[in-house]
């Protein structure tokens, strides 16, 4: 008989303001977001305190309409090496008691003790123990979510926060799971939330009782993942010592310090963001069919488009060419100025073994291969010796976004996992370089200056 499995989620409450909390405990006293810079147009809320929460200040506005609900609120730029170094920590203490660990963001982490529980007591007061010494060791709470899969440990930890722990079984699972919104659901997000409630479909045990084939018509195969879900059929593993799965997605987004009034200012940025992603996409070793881009109006409007290629690519300028000709086709500068754009290359396959169209003109092919060269060696020059060794021409028509560097910055700001959305396939799973080396090479730094690498 299969050994029924033990699957904690563990979730850092507010992570970024409690790490701050953590270091300045003042800040426990007052209403406090960790935040970006207004002035340098990177102002929208990271994080927010318990006393911030009170306000009803969330995760993700923009720090205008924060100041409106809080005058007095107190906001702490981030310190991204200083949460590199801490949720690192935290997640070593998970490791004491099992190696199958797979990270959810800096914040998150699923935990297989199936195996190894019976080493430690009973699996529930593990799960209290890990949660204890986390408090004890660093100062922070965090909220776990006990299951038999993947998914609903994920829903558990969600459920009660601030400390909170909630056990999910096969025997209780329909009264705590089938209750809650449908939205609340692991890869549910805004854009099918609507489309399952026009099916009457509201909680998720709605979803869990709907007809397997209707959902199937109209979702596809996600349709029955999602039932599949709702009904604790998910035998995912957790993926030991961090493995990352590979990317459908890899993009970039930024809010420039200045509005963005024109097409030829929109292509500065661009080519910022599209060297970039072109550069993620060759070191994962892949190609995109489909690049999407996301512009956001001064008025907080955005909208997507996207376009199919005939070939799949990683070349900056091939993206940018699409990326243009989307903006160009479908918004007008004259209306109102952008405040940030984003672009995405999804539908991705493997870089080695590609089929290739037979082109008539030699030409094409050659400028493509002098293109791709000349993407390679702006890569390694800038690995040996920096990002602002080499620079492209159009990056000296705008001094205030000449030396961004999109690779690596941390104003550049990825897509929120708790997003992804199963009917945006440019979304779904977009890990935006998730193996994160610059991340890797701050926490090492962090280290040697402490003493301690």
């Amino acid at each position: 008989m299969e050994k029924e499995r033990i699957i904690f989620h563990i979730d850092i409450n507010h992570c970024f303001a409690q790490i701050e909390e953590m270091l300045d405990p003042s800040l426990k006293d007052i209403p406090m977001c960790v935040g970006g810079d207004e002035e340098k147009r990177s102002g929208i809320v990271l994080a927010r305190n318990l006393k911030a929460k009170e306000y009803g200040i969330t995760t993700a506005e923009t720090l205008r309409d924060a100041y409106r609900k809080c005058p007095h609120l107190r906001v702490v730029p981030a310190k991204y090496s200083e949460y590199i170094y801490y949720t690192s920590r935290v997640k070593d203490i998970y490791r004491e008691y099992t190696n199958q660990v797979e990270s959810y963001g800096l914040d998150e982490a699923w935990i297989d003790v199936t195996d190894s529980y019976h080493l430690f007591g009973k699996p529930y007061d593990l799960a209290y123990e890990m949660q204890k010494r986390v408090l004890e060791e660093y100062g922070l709470t965090v909220s776990v979510g006990v299951a038999w899969n993947k998914v609903f440990a994920k829903l558990g930890s969600d459920m009660i926060k601030p400390s909170g722990m909630v056990i999910i079984t096969k025997y209780n699972y329909q009264d705590i799971v089938w209750n809650q919104p449908v939205e609340d659901l692991l890869f549910v997000g805004g854009k099918t939330k609507p489309k399952l409630n026009d099916m009457g479909i509201f909680t998720i045990g709605d979803l869990a009782q709907s007809n397997k084939s209707k959902l199937q018509k109209r979702f596809g195969v996600k349709g029955i993942e999602m039932w599949n879900f709702a009904n604790g059929y998910d035998n995912a593993a957790v993926d030991a010592n961090g493995y990352v799965a590979p990317p459908k997605s890899i993009g970039n987004s930024t809010t420039p310090p200045s509005d963005i009034n024109s097409l030829r200012e929109a292509e500065v940025i661009l080519q910022h963001l599209c060297e970039s992603v072109a550069s993620r996409l060759r070191d994962e070793q892949k190609k995109g069919h489909v690049v999407s881009i996301y512009p956001r109006d001064t008025n907080l409007k955005s909208f997507s488009r996207q376009r199919k290629l005939q070939e799949p690519t990683n070349i900056s300028t091939e993206i940018l060419k699409v990326a243009m000709e989307l903006l160009e086709d479908n918004y007008d500068f004259s209306i109102l100025p952008l405040r940030s754009i984003g672009v995405h290359v999804s539908k991705l396959v493997d870089d080695v073994n590609i089929p290739k169209q037979i082109n008539l003109f030699d030409s094409i092919e050659q400028e493509k291969t002098r293109e791709l060269t000349i993407d390679k060696t702006i890569d390694e020059l800038r690995e040996r010796f920096g990002f602002h060794v080499v620079k492209r021409a159009s990056a000296l028509l705008d001094k205030e976004t000449e030396n961004f560097d999109a690779k690596n910055s941390n104003s550049v700001f990825p897509g929120r996992k708790k997003d992804y959305d199963l009917d945006n396939d440019n979304i779904e799973n977009d890990i935006l370089y998730k193996k994160d080396k610059r991340s890797q090479k701050i926490m090492e730094e962090y280290l040697k200056n402490k003493g301690e690498y």
